[in-house]
């Protein structure tokens, strides 16, 4: 066994072990579990909620996207600055409602403002749906990592399998505190990390990273600019706005545990304000892309430039520590997504009346969950970039019932947000696996725009017949949770 693997191994149980140190006391329900009983302070948020800036796509989808498509991959780094400016304003709304009726997921917020469980569980369901290809994506991303480091295609296998293995430990074990305590230790690998690798990589092959841009500049002037192909305007502006509506609006499942564990909206709004300055973190993994535009074939495995030219210029050791970051950075991102999912399923979709047995089926669906990501990642990987993607544009669907729902008074009856999401999401599904392009504009702003039409024209026909009248003077509000 190499001492990158060995190096790499060890830091993987270091993480699982600072997750399982993060527990102070058995959770007495779900609410403990998943959102830490509301009491989180500024700076345990802040490394829940930074930290989603830095996961297996950061560490290698940006400087693949760069190797590949030169500055195309820059659409990465302004749509966590536009959403939260968004999220500046809506978000305390969403933390006061979460803790007036006891929000735990996504879900309670669609299932409690509508009055409809029906949509609950289908938030519930397509949210579990549209994060799975994420979650894949980390543990992909993990075992490409341990390849990589190793140059040993077994040694991925077996990378994948004991940090999926591990995530789950140390997740069943502590629930939300165990991910806040890994976040704090994830950053700062990553942070250190990345401040190396931007040194060492450009002197190693091109002697600096002004050298590299000169090069690029006289002999691939193309990659400094978005042009034509796949990788257009279009698709740059379309993907970044679809980037921006998903973080901006909550559409993802795993950004609310964080969120509704908050104790305070201060302090949430005073980490929207600085949350912009962990995006430049991304220039950095995109700047090694061009140097490997330099230092490698262009038939390189796009994925794996940052962690080839790292193995090349650092000594085994250092390239191990380099590992366990990006380990980290798969394995934490791995287990909020997973937390998420599966609170989802135990509370919006099985939906025990047993404390207990809520608690129990959630655990199960953790198990469940990560073993059908890790069995997909084995047998069916996919391009890191193309499953994030696919992520944003069905999740992106949700954001027309969240502002919806923000309202005093629900601005839409339950039918069409309903109708809308399910032909968003369908006309999603459609131009993603019949590989439909649509002049390169991202999926997701495709389906939104006849989602949005889809639930005006119900809505409209439902004030025709007076029966949105009827709903919402009528409707019975699911009881909210008690208090913890």
């Amino acid at each position: 066994m190499s001492t990158v693997l060995v190096v790499t191994l060890v830091g993987m149980a270091v993480i699982a072990a600072v997750g399982l140190l993060g527990r102070r006391r058995p959770s007495a329900d779900l609410a403990q579990w998943s959102v830490g009983g509301r009491r989180f302070g500024s700076a345990t948020m802040w490394f829940l909620q930074a930290g989603e800036t830095f996961t297996t796509f950061t560490f290698l989808g940006v400087a693949g996207l760069a190797f590949t498509g030169g500055v195309a991959a820059t659409y990465s780094i302004p749509y966590v600055p536009l959403a939260v400016i968004v999220l500046y304003f809506l978000g305390p709304r969403v933390w006061r409602l979460g803790r007036e009726h006891g929000y735990l997921t996504q879900a309670d917020f669609y299932e409690q403002r509508f009055g409809s469980r029906a949509l609950g569980t289908l938030v519930a369901l397509l949210g579990v749906i549209f994060m799975l290809p994420y979650l894949q994506l980390q543990i992909t991303g993990l075992g490409l990592i341990v390849k990589l480091v190793t140059g040993d295609g077994a040694s991925s296998t077996l990378g994948m399998v004991i940090g999926t293995s591990l995530t789950a430990t140390f997740v069943l074990w502590a629930g939300i505190r165990g991910v806040a305590a890994t976040s704090y230790l994830k950053d700062v690998l990553m942070i250190v990390a990345v401040a190396v690798i931007i040194v060492v990589v450009p002197l190693h092959f091109t002697g600096g990273i002004g050298h590299a841009f000169t090069e690029i500049a006289h002999r691939h002037t193309q990659l400094l600019t978005v042009h034509t192909g796949p990788n257009d305007r279009v698709w740059w502006t379309t993907s970044m706005l679809a980037s921006a509506i998903g973080a901006g609006f909550l559409t993802f499942p795993h950004s609310w545990p964080a969120l509704l564990s908050a104790r305070s909206e201060r302090g949430l709004r005073r980490n929207w304000v600085f949350l912009p300055l962990y995006q430049i973190a991304l220039i950095l993994p995109m700047t090694i892309g061009f140097v490997a535009v330099l230092a490698l074939p262009p038939n390189t495995n796009a994925n794996g430039v940052l962690l080839t030219l790292t193995g090349r210029a650092l000594p085994g050791w250092a390239t191990g520590f380099i590992a366990v970051a990006g380990a980290a950075a798969a394995m934490v991102p791995a287990a909020v997504m997973v937390l998420a999912m599966s609170t989802l399923i135990a509370r919006n979709v099985v939906r025990s009346r047993s404390p207990r047995l809520q608690f129990l089926t959630n655990h199960g669906a953790v198990v469940a969950i990560l073993a059908l990501a890790l069995v997909l990642a084995l047998v069916r990987p996919n391009a890191l970039t193309d499953l994030l993607l696919l992520t944003y544009s069905g999740l992106v669907q949700f954001a027309p019932g969240l502002v919806a729902g923000l309202a005093r008074r629900p601005l839409l009856g339950r039918i069409p947000v309903l109708l809308g999401m399910v032909v968003g999401e369908a006309v999603v599904v459609w131009l993603t696996f019949a590989h439909v392009d649509v002049a390169h504009i991202n999926a997701g702003i495709v389906g939104l725009g006849v989602n949005v039409v889809v639930a005006a024209l119900v809505h409209v026909a439902e004030r025709a017949t007076g029966r949105s009248r009827h709903e919402q003077g009528g409707r019975r509000q699911p009881e909210p949770l008690p208090q913890r």
